[in-house]
């Protein structure tokens, strides 16, 4: 089940830790990656990890999401490269967390420049093709606080809850030709980012989680690569939310 032999997926911010969890994902059901970053020297090293460790002809094509004419030419490279676009995977995504009275305009716009409108620019140039193909996956990975809200996280939950709503539009959009349009919410996932956190806010954390543990990157991966199978052809404007119960949204 779940087997992407023969496609190919552009995953954007493929070298960070749960988007490395998703090329693996995706790698390992038989995709063929096009690995994008904006820091090429770890997006190389990541993917020649990734040829390694699983095998296959995977790519990197560095990017830059905060400038608009690069966003807009990493859809047509991926497909000059790979030669097609069955799969995106809308993971690239920053903080800037201030509170909303201390919040800079430039804190404000950087967020929503990166976390939404180029996942907006790249869903738009997917579409076509995928169109035309009569088939395609885009997944875009949000957050529970999308939903939730959290303090000093304005510009980042505005991001997430906008890319929520604007999948679930391009979702209807696009149905009646193959294309489904979904997203995958986590909530706290273990990385080197929350590996630094002092022992007590990380069980502080974990109590607020009913599974008493953050989840892993592999959780999202999984949950990915089943939204680009065959098998989810069935789903769409659907957000998947895997945070172990912190959450529990219908």
């Amino acid at each position: 089940m779940f087997s992407l032999e023969g496609k190919t997926a552009l995953v954007t911010g493929a070298s960070g830790g749960i988007g490395s969890s998703i090329a693996y994902a995706l790698a390992r059901q038989g995709a063929r990656l096009a690995l994008s970053g904006s820091n090429g020297g770890k997006l190389r090293a990541f993917r020649e990890q990734l040829i390694e460790e699983v095998g296959g002809d995977h790519v990197e094509i560095t990017c830059n999401l905060s400038d608009t004419q690069q966003v807009e030419e990493l859809v047509p490279a991926t497909i000059d490269t790979l030669g097609k676009i069955d799969i995106l995977v809308n993971n690239a995504g920053i903080t800037r967390d201030n509170l909303a009275m201390r919040m800079k305009d430039e804190e404000w716009d950087e967020v929503i420049r990166i976390n939404l409108e180029a996942a907006f620019r790249l869903m738009r140039a997917a579409a076509r093709p995928m169109m035309k193909a009569r088939h395609g996956r885009i997944v875009s990975i949000t957050s529970v606080v999308g939903t939730t809200g959290n303090p000093g996280q304005m510009n980042y939950a505005a991001a997430k809850a906008g890319l929520t709503g604007m999948s679930k539009s391009l979702a209807q959009e696009l149905a009646s030709r193959g294309v489904t349009v979904n997203c995958v919410a986590p909530g706290f996932i273990r990385t080197a980012m929350t590996g630094e956190l002092p022992e007590a806010q990380k069980e502080a954390l974990n109590a607020r989680i009913p599974m008493g543990r953050m989840g892993e990157g592999e959780d999202i991966g999984a949950a990915v690569a089943y939204l680009a199978s065959d098998e989810a052809s069935y789903v769409t404007g659907q957000t998947l939310h895997v945070n172990g119960g912190m959450a529990m949204l219908g």
